[in-house]
This record gives C-alpha cells, structure tokens and sequence, in this order.
C-alpha cells in the first residue's frame, strides 16, 4: 500500500531539517510527503530546495503574505518554481478591490489551497460561500478542522464544518489520534488513550475515504504520540476497516490531489 504523509514540516530554523523527516518516512514506510509551509515564513526556497535534493519524495505547499498588495504576483513566482499549493486560513482576505485576489489567483495558477483555522471559521457560512465560488480549486481542510481535544457532545461547530463536504472540491486531513484525543496522565506500557470522541467517523460519514487524507503533522506530533503512532493509529483505525478505504486515506486520495502520479 502507497502510504503519503500529506502534513509535514521542515525547517533550518524552526523545526527540524528534512533529513529527520525522511528517517521517520524511511523507518515507517512512508513513500512520499507533501512539505507545508509553518506560519509566519514566506521564503519557500528551502522546501523547495528539499523537493529537488530527493526527487519523488516532496511536493511542497507554500506560504505567501496574502496582505501585502503583490501577493497574488509573487504566488505566481512561487508558482513557477514547482510548488503544488499555497496554504491560505479561511479568513484570508486581500487588500485592494478584490478581497479573494489571493484565492482566484491560486485558482488560475491551478494550485491547491490547504486551509490552515479554527473550528468557528470552517463552520462559518462565509467560509462555505467561498469555497462554493472555486469549484474547480481543491480545498483541504487541515487538522480535522482544528476541532482539537476535548470536543463535547453534541459536536454542533464540527457537524457544521463537517458540511463543507457538500462542496465537491473539499478534502479533509486526519493527523494522528493525539490531535483529538485526551492524553493519558501516565504513559502505560501499553500505548492507549482514555478519551477518543467519535470525530473520525463522523468525518468519514460527511467525506468518505476518497476525500480525506492522513497527515502526521511532524514534528509536532512528536510531542503527542509520535510518529509511528499517528500513522497506526489512523491506519488501524475502525473507521477504516475496509482495505480500500485505507488504501484511499493513507496514499490515494492525496495521489489524485496533488497530482503526485505526474
């Protein structure tokens, strides 16, 4: 089975370099990563520095200051040196007469947005109407729509996220269970956690496996369960008991979206 880690960061500054990345891909069988840019850095050239020095591993989603009035222009520049997307919250807004410059120029450059927020900005109506005004631009909501740990019944923002599944054009990544999960106070031999809520399947009942992927989140998710465990723990996961829905969250689903069989 292709196993694709669609959330990972890299870094000469903040987090670590690519190398540490690709020992945890080498160590657990991950075929390839899709680089995402952290926040608050727009100089792209080092992921895209990584994607060229190991060939068929990285494809690289960029960050651009969407409020400065030459955004839409340097995306294109970005653009032209290979990156597949641009990673943009639901609240980006451009300066100037057209407050969706930044996404309509994402749309025409035939990238892809992976939508970095909180739960409020993915449930909210306004976010759903500009997703609803690029039909033919992917949209991925990352983190499981930042839903977090310590969500409660009767999960009404996440249900309301989860209705951004009606646009065809959306995707939703998992990370590991430690993004939604309450940690044990004592680490048992036993790997576990004491509090799971029910958000995996009820995502997977609004996007179906074709349109969620798994994304580690390294290597922040060293500080959850780790690397090996957010893999299994999504990949073992009972909502993904069929064979071919794991086939579609752990590789598939980002092979289609990020055109990684180009």
């Amino acid at each position: 089975m292709l196993i694709v880690d669609t959330h990972c960061h890299a870094g000469h500054s903040w987090f670590e370099p690519v190398e540490l990345l690709l020992h945890q891909m080498n160590t657990n069988g991950v075929d390839r990563a899709v680089l995402i840019q952290h926040g608050g850095t727009y100089d792209n050239t080092y992921l895209l520095e990584c994607a060229r020095r190991f060939p068929g591993r990285f494809v690289v989603v960029a960050i651009v200051d969407y409020t400065q009035p030459d955004a839409p222009q340097t995306l294109e520049r970005w653009a032209s040196e290979g990156i597949v997307g641009v990673r943009l919250p639901p609240g980006a807004r451009s300066p100037g007469q057209d407050p969706l410059a930044i996404w309509r120029k994402a749309s025409e450059l035939g990238l892809l947005v992976s939508s970095l927020g909180g739960l409020d900005g993915f449930a909210s109506d306004e976010f759903s109407s500009l997703v609803g005004q690029f039909p033919d631009m992917p949209i991925i909501v990352e983190h499981m729509a930042g839903v977090g740990p310590g969500a409660q019944p009767p999960y009404a923002q996440f249900k309301k996220a989860m209705a951004l599944a009606n646009h065809p054009n959306t995707y939703l990544k998992v990370g590991g269970l430690g993004e939604i999960s309450t940690r044990p106070p004592v680490l048992l031999p036993e790997f576990r956690f004491d509090d799971t809520p029910p958000l995996i399947e009820m995502a997977y009942d609004a996007f179906g496996p074709r349109r969620m992927m798994w994304g580690s989140d390294y290597p922040p998710v060293s500080g959850r369960e780790g690397y090996r465990n957010a893999l299994q723990g999504v990949m073992g996961h009972a909502a993904f008991a069929r064979e071919i829905d794991r086939e579609w969250v752990m590789g598939k689903t980002a092979v289609e979206v990020f055109r990684l069989d180009k």
